[in-house]
């Protein structure tokens, strides 16, 4: 074993960072052994010196990170500061100054990984980043290494640990979102200012990161279709659970048929309680993955959190510090098919649309003739009324998004729809 230390600087030490620390220092010995070096953790950027931080001595603390990234005697930095900058300047500093680096930075990977692939690439570096998708769940690097002689045609997954557990507690105890999301917050599943999970930007953001693996082109956040899930209710639950399905907030990345183009997106979808993600409680994630050869693969475990995520940090140190010690680098971008990404109105899919409609004859044939002149052939229809009032349920076969947006947006204006009460996509079958 080489007894010279290979140098570690830390770019923040939040709850993430902080847990990076303690492991590096209570393993120290195992990791210096699977490495076939010691590592050294040599400096610690954060953003407020006075916070005691237990275990990480006070002379390793800076609030200049750009002098840190500058040293040229660090051998790797891990950044887990999150957001586009200064992440993205310090990161392609540290290349210039010798340095690999492991991230778990979803937001600047998914709107300008290019960049940093190739700065990597230009300085002879690595960049890891199994940490930016999913948490501990070993993902980034099955498709990218173990995947990477097969065609990877879908992958689907819940990828967000705060909207999973908030439909969960809906499908399982009735509760409204509001209800639910309350008993997240409470529970520290749910930041105080929930919109990135509830939204679906961060889902989105991993989103574009697997679509670009997988599918071995470029995939930004701006190509990610993206629907929140804030418009789910007890009434969507009660009506899946109807058709034997449960409701998820689904990252769904798709090679089209012919292979010519790709998708990505992200909204809420019922899903068939017999599919593997139906099964997926709390606030863990998976991935489901279909691929030529592997065929049907499924990923789960947590998602969040400090002690998860740290171990896909460690994960990624262990491979980047190897590679070092063997002057060697990793993977780097793979984007050589440029497929161009197709608009959300292009995916086919199938919806399930509840209408509040007047009760008396000729309102489903009405519907129904909406439906025909938009080319989308009805499944299944159910209907119940009474006083004068009535709920009209139709779930469709398999159409593209824009003539299933384009027949709701027609049925919005017959006379007889007193309103859409619902919309939402079927997936999984």
């Amino acid at each position: 074993m080489r007894t010279r230390p290979l140098k570690v600087a830390l770019l923040g030490c939040g709850v993430v960072g902080s847990e990076v620390a303690r492991i590096m220092t209570t393993h120290a010995d195992d990791l210096a052994a699977r490495i076939g070096a010691p590592v050294e953790l040599a400096g610690v950027a954060v953003r407020r010196p006075d916070k005691v931080r237990e275990g990480i001595p006070a002379e390793l603390i800076t609030t200049d990170a750009t002098a840190l990234v500058k040293r040229g005697d660090i051998d790797v930095i891990i950044e887990v500061i999150g957001g586009v900058e200064p992440a993205r300047t310090l990161i392609t500093t540290a290349f210039e100054h010798g340095a690999s680096v492991v991230s778990a930075n979803k937001a600047l990977l998914a709107q300008d990984g290019a960049t940093l692939y190739a700065a990597a690439e230009q300085h002879g570096q690595d960049l890891y980043y199994e940490a930016a998708v999913a948490g501990a769940i070993p993902l980034i690097r099955p498709l990218r290494e173990s995947l990477a002689g097969d065609k990877i045609n879908r992958v689907m997954g819940i990828v967000n640990g705060t909207t999973n557990f908030i439909l969960d507690k809906m499908d399982t105890s009735g509760a409204g979102y509001s209800e639910a999301l309350d008993e997240a917050t409470a529970l520290g599943y749910a930041e105080a200012d929930p919109t990135a999970d509830v939204e679906g930007f961060d889902a989105a953001a991993k989103a574009a990161i697997l679509a670009g693996i997988a599918f071995h082109t470029r995939v930004r956040l701006d190509d990610v279709y993206r629907e929140g899930m804030t418009e789910v209710t007890a009434a969507d639950f009660a009506s899946a659970k109807q058709m034997g399905c449960t409701i998820k907030l689904l990252a769904i990345c798709e090679r089209a048929a012919d292979g010519g183009s790709v998708t990505a997106r992200v909204h809420p979808a019922m899903i068939p309680l017999s599919h593997p993600l139906a099964s997926v409680r709390e606030a863990y994630n998976a991935v489901f993955v279909e691929a030529d050869a592997a065929g049907q693969l499924m990923f789960y475990g947590p998602g969040a959190g400090g002690a998860p995520t740290a171990s896909a940090v460690l994960g990624d140190l262990v491979a980047v510090c190897r590679n070092k010690l063997n002057g060697a680098n990793g993977p780097g971008e793979s984007a050589y098919t440029q497929l161009p990404v197709s608009s959300m109105g292009e995916v086919v899919t199938r919806y399930h649309i509840s209408l509040d409609v007047a009760d008396k004859p000729g309102v489903l044939a009405q519907v129904a003739t909406v439906f025909a002149e938009h080319g989308v052939s009805i499944d299944t229809v159910r209907q119940q009324g009474k006083d004068g009032e009535a709920s009209l349920v139709v779930v469709t076969h398999r159409a593209p998004d824009a003539a299933l947006s384009g027949t709701v947006e027609a049925l919005r204006k017959l006379d007889t729809v007193r309103g859409v009460a619902s919309i939402m996509r079927v997936e999984g079958e």
